[in-house]
């Protein structure tokens, strides 16, 4: 059963969210905030395994709330997906850099948010196609890597292939298909390039990957 605390200022659409989980196999919702301070009790209260997470909300807003959730050890068996209406790049680099596992548009059909929640659940990164194309126009325009490529200088040959297909996207079952290895082996390197590179989660990778230029986007390869 996949734990979820729904967190957005709109009634509406926290119970539209609560009839599409609950009518899901394997999901329950623990509990709904109307407000970023809300959504952070809720979450130490219940240690929910997923919370999706409104931006724009009175009071504590839900980038805020994610800030609070990430930095906080105990909560760490949490993730947050970001559920937007907003696609704006201060929220998507904001979100990621402080620790979303994922950003969907609430434009998203429902089958997709349900998997959206299941992906992030087990521990995969998740990003609506919109943010993910601007994450790579964001990189490709920038001229030098922000982080140094010394600083994977820990990790193996094979980890650096699982970094840079973590980096485009792909899910554990994907990594293992594409080089040819089981899917435990995929999670055991993810698992390694996490401690290594000492990262939160799988959207921390993918930023990582980006900035350090071992994925390195179309449009700056092609210049």
């Amino acid at each position: 059963m996949i734990r979820v605390a729904l967190a957005d200022d709109q009634q509406l659409v926290r119970a539209g969210l609560r009839v599409l989980l609950e009518t899901e196999d394997g999901f329950g919702v623990v509990g709904e905030a109307a407000d970023g301070a809300a959504a952070v009790a809720l979450v130490r209260e219940n240690r929910p395994d997923v919370v999706v997470m409104d931006v724009r909300m009175p009071g504590v807003d839900g980038l805020t709330a994610l800030e609070t959730i990430v930095a906080d050890p105990a909560l760490a068996g949490t993730a947050v997906l970001v559920l937007t209406t907003f696609d704006l790049d201060e929220y998507v680099y904001r979100a990621l850099r402080a620790g979303a596992a994922g950003f969907l548009l609430k434009d998203a059909e429902p089958a997709d948010l349900v998997r959206a929640i299941a992906l992030v659940a087990r521990g995969d990164a998740l990003l609506a196609p919109a943010v993910t194309r601007r994450l790579i126009a964001e990189f490709a325009a920038r001229p030098q890597p922000l982080v140094s490529a010394t600083h994977l200088d820990v990790l193996t040959r094979r980890e650096r292939e699982v970094l840079a297909l973590v980096g485009a996207g792909l899910t554990n079952d994907e990594i293992a298909a594409r080089l040819v290895i089981s899917a435990a082996t995929a999670r055991t390197h993810v698992g390694r390039l996490l401690t290594k590179l000492d990262a939160r989660d799988r959207a921390a990778l993918v930023v990582i990957a980006y900035e350090s230029g071992v994925v390195v986007p179309r449009a700056a390869a092609s210049r």
